[in-house]
């Protein structure tokens, strides 16, 4: 166990690392000794419930009620809140998703920094699901060729798009 290194009476579990001009110092203090630490300008209240939404909503600077509009009606499947959905994390049905609608995608893009997976993938729909998304992407680059009025290019990727989806029938 490591110890506090201001007091040396207590554990250490608040721990710093800086890099000031490549290099590195470590600062391994109690929570007694970091609430009165100059140069650490965190609260250090630290809950019994923690969970990652709190956590993340802290780091945004927000509440995790105020990160999405609280009027929105609850799921009519499951009955879960957008309240109880800030509280939690977590949805409660597949449903969910249809039910937040508009206001999920900037609050997915705050939480995880996309609004769409981009994990794996399980293999038995990884062909399809590879094409759609090679599709997808196509058509963004189409719409930007168009865009730069870049006319052989759209043509070659519409033909490209084409060919796709009549593979996928």
């Amino acid at each position: 166990m490591m110890f506090c290194q201001e007091c040396q009476k207590r554990p250490a579990t608040v721990h710093v690392t800086r890099i000031v001009n490549n290099v590195k110092t470590e600062l391994h203090l109690c929570q007694e000794c970091a609430k009165h630490h100059e140069g650490l300008a965190f609260s250090f209240n630290f809950e019994p419930n923690f969970s990652i939404h709190k956590f993340l909503a802290g780091l945004l600077g927000g509440s995790p009620l105020e990160m999405a509009p609280l009027q929105s009606p609850g799921c009519p499947n499951c009955g879960l809140s957008l309240a109880r959905f800030g509280e939690i994390g977590r949805f409660g049905c597949s449903r969910c998703y249809q039910a937040f609608g508009d206001g999920l995608e900037p609050l997915l893009r705050r939480l995880q920094g996309a609004s769409r997976h981009a994990g794996k993938v399980p293999r038995r729909a990884g062909g399809k699901l590879g094409v759609r998304r090679e599709i997808e992407k196509l058509r963004e680059e189409l719409q930007q060729a168009i865009r730069q009025e870049a006319y052989e290019r759209a043509a070659e990727l519409r033909d490209r798009i084409r060919s796709l989806e009549q593979g996928l029938e």
